[in-house]
């Protein structure tokens, strides 16, 4: 039975969350604030965490950008329930790691669905190799780690997501659609332009090693070994 952690302030949420989670047959635990979310990470690692944005005190983009600073977080999958619709808003959350977002209001159906969706590509992440190579680009998934020559190359989560993904379909074209629904989660509704932009950070950060990343006018981009 998978845990899910649901940090809301708002009680009635709270309570429709958990009552749906649980005839789903998820086990939860609900929190007002990250005060007592942090103190039950002490004590108990969930499967997914339900992380809104506005909170009293800590925001939850905080509490998210803290998680994704510690090795032992980094890949805990987080869906954020937002009130906020912009795609800047929604962007920034997706950038610092969040695997998914939920608008509210929401429907519990579409929460659910979410959190399935979420929780089958962690475990299919889980089943992947923990070293992938292409060339000389070297990544331990599970340090969460790329080195590119023996030289250690630092990257931020969505970079590190972004890599992955093409170092797992080496040789394949890739459409910015599907990077998009693979690396941001299929419900993004933003701009494709945020992909171009990852890809740009990408290949400043391999340095002379970016020319394996190729670009196909038109449609999307390429690995080459």
């Amino acid at each position: 039975m998978s845990l899910i952690y649901c940090v809301e302030d708002d009680a009635s949420i709270r309570e429709l969350i958990g009552y749906a989670l649980e005839s789903q047959n998820f086990a939860v635990k609900t929190m007002a604030d990250s005060h007592e979310f942090w103190q039950a990470m002490e004590s108990e690692k969930p499967d997914l965490v339900l992380l809104d944005i506005m909170l009293p005190g800590e925001s939850g983009l905080s509490i998210l950008s803290r998680l994704r600073d510690q090795a032992a977080y980094k890949t805990l999958p987080v869906i954020m329930l937002t009130a906020k619709t912009s795609e800047f808003d929604i962007a920034k959350g997706l950038n610092e790691g969040a695997d998914d977002y939920v608008k509210k209001p929401f429907g519990i159906v579409e929460l659910t669905s979410r959190i399935h969706a979420v929780l089958r590509r962690c475990q299919a992440r889980k089943e992947m190799p923990h070293i992938l190579e292409c060339g000389p680009i070297r990544m331990d998934e599970e340090r969460h780690e790329v080195t590119v020559n023996g030289t250690a190359c630092p990257l931020t989560v969505k970079e590190f997501e972004l890599l992955r993904y093409m170092m797992i379909n080496q040789n394949i074209v890739l459409t910015r659609e599907r990077i998009m629904e693979a690396v941001w989660g299929f419900s993004y509704e933003g701009e494709t332009r945020t992909i171009d932009m990852h890809i740009r950070s990408l290949r400043q950060k391999l340095g002379t090693n970016n020319r394996i990343i190729y670009t196909i006018r038109g449609v999307g981009y390429v690995l080459k070994n």
